[in-house]
């Protein structure tokens, strides 16, 4: 039997039973579904997280009170015992970090922002010292950024994202016009560049000010965390990093062989943490996706079984006709196998589909990975073939007198 024949066959068995075909592939498409979804968002997630490290630099560090991810609550009550890192800690590292070329430090709030009669109440309210804009890679796409005296004189100036200018400007120019900034009044000179949503949380709707005007409104006794830019590669960063280290252990007395009291992560900590979590999300989705493929290759069996008996006088006279014990075996094995990729197929449109829907919907990113598509069809053939194995020998295996002799 020619290959295309073959295929011919098994398309038109599909077909003549097209109810069946589709509640026999269920099992098949929900798992495929399932990891094309998973991997699809996990792999947008890595894209935006890798997007947002990158957009700090590999060669920049942080300084602060507790780590950004914090996995229990018993780690939080056991940072939040560590002292704040005030201003004293950042002027003593700016001054004495030779291994540094650049040093920021920031803090933040949220509050309410009035322009005119409109208003906003859950405002990202970020106080920065003159050089975080740059060293964060911010893009002023209209005006300009602080300067050494504006930190220095606590000028009331201020950057804004551009929900913001949307939103409360209505679209007009920003620059020159003053906002209220928890009742504080600030002359706009800087309009950011759009960053869009994440997770249905808009990236835009921020106010920065000057760390000194900041704290002028909100004390400063709160913890802030400090930015550092070694600059010069992978060596100049570990270089710099031990010497932040021992500066800010010496700096706020910490006792030799006592861990630090403050944490310290670069670019590769952050992604690395990340990583291991999806990675735990991806074995998650695999292992549900590979009880659906399990099931669904066990229904596939089933019903080739059933297509084997139906189908017992025609496997007879196909024998009688000089059909060959392969040519049966081929024939139901490509049934199976082009049911399961059917299936497959439809378990990767619908799983991309699932994805695009959850990215409308909360605005999680989420981005296509090519060779998951290919998994994904390459597993659910190899699924159907290997089901569909006992059938075809079953059918291959039969009596062609005895085949004649079922009834119709």
């Amino acid at each position: 039997m020619e290959l295309k024949e073959a295929f011919k066959i098994a398309l038109q068995s599909l077909w003549a039973n097209k109810l069946r075909s589709i509640l026999t592939l269920l099992g098949v498409v929900i798992g495929v579904a399932s990891v094309i979804a998973v991997v699809t968002l996990v792999n947008g997630a890595n894209v935006y997280v890798a997007s947002k490290v990158n957009r700090y630099g590999a060669d920049t560090f942080t300084i602060s009170k507790q780590p950004q991810i914090i996995t229990s609550y018993e780690q939080y009550r056991e940072f939040q015992k560590r002292k704040n890192i005030l201003m004293d800690d950042f002027r003593f590292l700016a001054e004495n970090c030779r291994r540094c070329d650049q040093i920021g430090a920031q803090q933040t709030t949220t509050g309410k922002i009035v322009f005119g009669t409109e208003s906003s109440t859950d405002t990202t309210i970020r106080g920065q010292t003159w050089a975080m804009p740059e060293m964060q890679n911010m893009n002023i796409v209209q005006g300009r950024g602080f300067t050494p005296t504006d930190d220095e004189h606590g000028s009331r100036v201020a950057l804004v994202g551009s929900d913001i200018q949307e939103n409360l400007l209505k679209g007009e120019d920003p620059i020159g016009k003053e906002i209220r900034v928890d009742g504080v009044p600030y002359t706009i000179i800087g309009l950011g560049e759009k960053q869009g949503k994440t997770l249905g949380q808009s990236q835009d709707n921020w106010v920065a000010v000057p760390l000194s005007a900041y704290q002028k409104t909100y004390g400063t006794a709160k913890t802030l965390t400090i930015y550092a830019k070694a600059g010069g590669g992978k060596d100049a960063l570990e270089t710099a990093t031990d010497q932040a280290r021992q500066l800010m252990r010496s700096d706020r007395h910490d006792a030799p062989n006592v861990p630090d009291s403050f944490t310290l992560e670069t670019s590769d900590t952050f992604v690395g943490l990340w990583n291991s979590i999806s990675q735990g999300f991806e074995a998650v989705a695999v292992a549900i996706a590979g009880i659906s493929l399990v099931v669904g290759g066990i229904v596939i069996m089933n019903i080739m079984l059933v297509s084997v008996t139906e189908r017992t006088r025609e496997i007879g006279v196909r024998k009688a006709l000089g059909a060959r014990r392969g040519d049966i075996l081929m024939q139901f094995l490509i049934e199976s196998g082009t049911m399961a990729l059917a299936g497959g197929a439809i378990g990767v449109m619908g799983g991309m589909l699932v994805a695009q829907v959850v990215t409308v919907l909360l605005g999680f990113p989420s981005t296509v990975a090519v060779w998951s598509i290919f998994a994904g069809l390459f597993v659910a053939g190899s699924v159907g073939i290997f089901f569909g194995v006992y059938p075809a020998r079953k059918a291959a295996d039969l009596d062609p007198i005895v085949a004649l002799r079922s009834e119709l």
